[in-house]
């Protein structure tokens, strides 16, 4: 006897419709703007759209899962997607599907190649590695002399309070005379 594929995402138990995941709404309010600009959408056909929308996706991903269980691979590929989408009779859409993919492969790339600002500044690695430790050179110094301002006011502070005492000590060690007792009356 054979036994069953080891999941690449074990299925979660049904979820209570009211902790339901769906599409946010305003995102597929936007979407149906975007489609229909001129169509006005009642609440339950929006409702409706949405609801048809979340179980395309959760059958597509879970026909994609079993793809992906029966290759025994760990991660679900568009390949998965693409091959769910020709099994459970929705293959018309597969063209429509990879060149989505494409553009979001394309997307990527420039993403990644966006955030090599770096090469676009034009200025050589060397100099910004000299710029930057120029920079950290400057801090290090702001924050040395400030620890030395700070330990300078520590140190008039400690004066002054030790002075304030020294001079408290005096005022109470002055004798009393017999004048400072006594009251005067005119």
């Amino acid at each position: 006897m054979a036994e069953p594929p080891v999941s690449a995402a074990p299925r979660s138990p049904p979820v209570p419709p009211e902790e339901d995941l769906t599409i946010p709404r305003a995102a597929m309010n936007k979407m149906i703007k975007e489609v229909l600009p001129e169509v006005r959408v009642a609440h339950d056909a929006r409702e409706l759209i949405l609801n048809c929308c979340t179980e395309f996706i959760r059958m597509v991903a879970s026909e994609a899962n079993d793809i992906c269980n029966n290759q025994q691979k760990k991660t679900i590929s568009p390949e998965h997607i693409l091959g769910a989408l020709d099994s459970l009779g929705f293959g018309d859409y597969r063209i429509e599907a990879e060149a989505v993919l494409k553009d979001c492969k394309q997307v990527a790339k420039q993403r990644r190649r966006g955030s090599t600002r770096l090469e676009n500044l034009g200025i050589p690695e060397e100099e910004l590695l000299r710029q930057q430790q120029e920079l950290f050179a400057q801090a290090k110094e702001e924050q040395a002399q400030f620890e030395q301002q700070e330990w300078l006011r520590m140190q008039q502070e400690a004066q002054l309070v030790a002075m304030q005492q020294h001079m408290q000590l005096q005022t109470q060690q002055l004798p009393v005379t017999k004048a400072d007792t006594e009251d005067h009356y005119d």
